[in-house]
């Protein structure tokens, strides 16, 4: 499937911005089931200066500052990629797919502890405590029944992932950006991104790897309706590895694994690594922030089954 994708992030003050200093991870990644065919960020207004690096991951990021003042700031960040479908036996609801294979859990944990003769792998980063995704007793009480010591460890995710779907209810409202997943479990309520986080926090607390992953997906209208513009949004889930299998995506908030319509801009250990933007501003006061993410196949792809 070819997708474009465009989002847009307007912040307006009440007063003039002095000075500012920002970081944009917009640049959707290349990855085994992706391709970008190209990346564009507009920023208005013009930057006095703006470089690209790359993060510890070697992700793309782009850095840019003002030292005029300005009362408001738009970055669109524009983009075209081409994903690929899973196998058709792995599409659909967790409980109509065929998981792929993987070790058991208690195997995978066992090589992820620390041991001063073991060859290196980087997902051990990935089984420690974030800000956001913290190792904590309650996470691991909450799969430790799911948790047999024969389960496999992809087995393991896509119950734990079903869970999560079934048990919290999705409420825009309930949590913010800071939210902790302590909190978020609290409450059984929130978005995407808390969905992620205790996901993540919870298999960590097994001694697993897993990353949050920050993209977009395509949604579609209601049967018989256009497609509306910015009517899509940012969106996060959750890899999990398995040594020689490597990483399976899961999508908690739609109790799928990660495919087609699944975008990947970046990875990190939780959102704090991969906000899509921010920065550090003196002035500006109040302010109000509007978002729009379109997400739509480019003429001629085909789109999501169902």
């Amino acid at each position: 499937m070819r997708l474009a994708i465009t989002h847009e992030t307007h912040y307006r003050y009440s007063s003039d911005v002095e000075q500012a200093h920002h970081v944009a991870m917009l640049y959707p990644l290349s990855t085994p089931t992706q391709d970008l065919m190209w990346a564009r960020v507009d920023i208005y207004p013009q930057p006095d200066t703006q470089s690209e690096s790359l993060d510890a991951l070697q992700q793309r990021r782009l850095y840019f500052d003002f030292s005029q003042p300005h009362s408001e700031l738009k970055v669109v960040a524009h983009s075209e990629v081409i994903t690929r479908a899973l196998p058709s036996n792995q599409q659909g609801k967790l409980d109509r797919v065929a998981i792929p294979v993987s070790l058991a859990w208690t195997e995978v944990a066992d090589y992820m502890r620390y041991n001063a003769n073991q060859s290196f792998d980087g997902a051990r980063e990935f089984v420690q405590s974030s800000p956001l995704a913290l190792v904590a007793p309650v996470f691991a009480r909450y799969v430790e029944d799911l948790a047999t010591p024969s389960t496999s460890v992809f087995r393991l995710a896509s119950e734990l992932c079903q869970r999560i779907h079934r048990e919290f209810a999705y409420a825009p409202d309930a949590t913010d950006v800071d939210t902790s997943p302590l909190r978020a479990f609290e409450l059984k309520r929130g978005v995407c991104q808390d969905f992620a986080q205790v996901m993540i926090a919870s298999l960590r607390s097994l001694g697993l790897a897993a990353r949050y992953v920050s993209g977009y997906l395509l949604t579609e209208p209601p049967p018989g309706q256009p497609r509306l513009i910015g009517a899509d949004a940012s969106h996060a889930w959750v890899a999990v590895y398995c040594p020689r299998a490597g990483w399976l995506e899961f999508d908690p908030t739609n109790n799928c694994l990660a495919g087609e319509g699944h975008v990947v801009v970046a990875y990190g250990r939780d959102y704090s690594d991969v906000p899509p933007l921010r920065g550090v501003i003196r002035g500006g006061g109040a302010h109000t922030l509007q978002v729009r993410v379109t997400v739509m196949p480019v003429d001629g792809s085909t789109t999501l089954d169902g």
